[in-house]
């Protein structure tokens, strides 16, 4: 199927991280000319502040430097990501000693996200990745051929395709793989010599100038692991020591965790073409609940049987998100009614025995709440029956 030029240039759901920040990116470049990495767009200092944010302080570009692009004189810098500042300055300086970079941590810890900043911020984009699961063979991390070039011509420089790692490489960007642990341990072990040797041996050339590319200053690796799929293709002690190892954590701030929910589901829902009518109320209660139950114990002290699933941040976007959609196109009530229906929908993923763990976390923490006399927790203590 062939798209039409008004259907290439439809708007798209979401953009990578280089384009939705594009005019912070372009600043920043402008704002600190300080030393930079070979193949860096950005300083180090200016990668944490892309990431972290500038506070309440507006940053300003001194007169000789302004770019004359439309790029603002004077910019306050939106803090994208939601954890310790140190965390990303250890990242930061572990690309800039050309070292692989392993984020580790529960799902929907935003590793994926950390990990499409640093590479927008480090070397402009973040679409050289590759997605790791069972079926990734090695090409996606060497190079590949195209069939109809190598049998009309034989081995060629033009046959072959470049995976996005050996387009980092070339180009001395960084490369991301995702879910490296998902990758069979052959596959994985690809890596051990790019991260090593920096070079890629291409022996159908052997003997042109192609038969070898070697990794241009500033190429590396970004990778993310769950932890809980360490156990499906365990990493080799020779690749784990081509990497340095970073856990991101869940967010520790229920105040921060709250306020993420909330952009980021509004976000959503403006993509789905309403605005976001959730009251803050409902959304403190909702990210109340997945804290006590990812934590095992609620912000009272009292004990919370956890579930097997991951009640992750990203897991609470979604549950808001969906009550924000509903709340605009199917609105019916009180949305804190939906609520105990989508967390039943969060929690039978993976073990039916999480079932009864939610009712006994409404038995607990939320009936206690009614009995303290709040209303929010009265009335989804009223709303069990909807979790039978």
């Amino acid at each position: 199927m062939t798209l039409t030029e008004d259907q290439a240039t439809a708007p798209r759901q979401v953009l990578p991280a280089e384009e939705r920040h594009a005019t912070e990116l372009s600043f920043l470049a402008a704002h600190d000319d300080g030393p930079r990495p070979p193949g860096w767009a950005l300083t180090p200092r200016a990668v944490v502040t892309f990431i972290c944010g500038s506070g309440d302080d507006a940053l300003e570009v001194p007169k000789s430097r302004r770019p004359d692009d439309g790029t603002p004189a004077r910019m306050k810098i939106a803090a994208k990501f939601v954890g310790e500042r140190a965390l990303v300055e250890r990242c930061v300086v572990t690309l800039a000693g050309e070292r692989g970079l392993l984020l580790v941590g529960e799902p929907g810890t935003a590793k994926s996200m950390l990990s499409e900043l640093l590479a927008a911020a480090v070397c402009g984009t973040s679409a050289l990745t590759v997605q790791g699961t069972a079926g990734t063979t090695e090409d996606a991390f060497r190079y590949g051929w195209n069939y109809a070039l190598l049998l009309a011509q034989g081995p060629s420089r033009s046959a072959l395709v470049d995976s996005p790692v050996l387009t980092a490489m070339r180009a001395g960007r960084v490369a991301r793989v995702e879910e490296i642990t998902r990758c069979l341990p052959e596959v994985q072990d690809a890596l051990v010599s790019i991260l090593s040797d920096r070079r890629v041996s291409v022996p159908e050339l052997a003997g042109t100038a192609d038969a070898q590319v070697a990794a241009a200053p500033g190429f590396t690796v970004i990778a993310t692991a769950n932890l809980r799929d360490r156990g499906v293709s365990e990493m080799s002690a020779a690749l784990k020591r081509r990497f340095n190892f970073e856990t991101v954590d869940p967010i520790a701030d229920a105040d921060a965790e709250t306020s993420l929910v909330r952009r980021q589901a509004t976000a959503v829902v403006r993509r789905a073409g309403a605005a976001f009518a959730v009251d803050d109320a409902v959304l403190e209660a909702l990210v109340t609940v997945f804290r006590d139950l990812r934590s095992g114990r609620s912000g009272e002290g009292w004990d919370v049987e956890r579930p097997g699933t991951v009640m992750s941040t990203a897991e609470a976007v979604q549950v808001a998100a969906s009550l924000g959609v509903a709340a605009a196109y199917l609105p019916s009530g009180d949305v804190l009614d939906l609520v105990p229906g989508h967390l039943l929908g969060v929690v039978r993923k993976d073990d039916p025995a999480d079932h009864g763990r939610l009712l006994g976390y409404w038995d607990g923490p939320v009936r206690r709440r009614a009995e303290d006399g709040s209303a929010m927790w009265r009335r989804l203590w009223d709303l069990r029956e909807n979790l039978r």
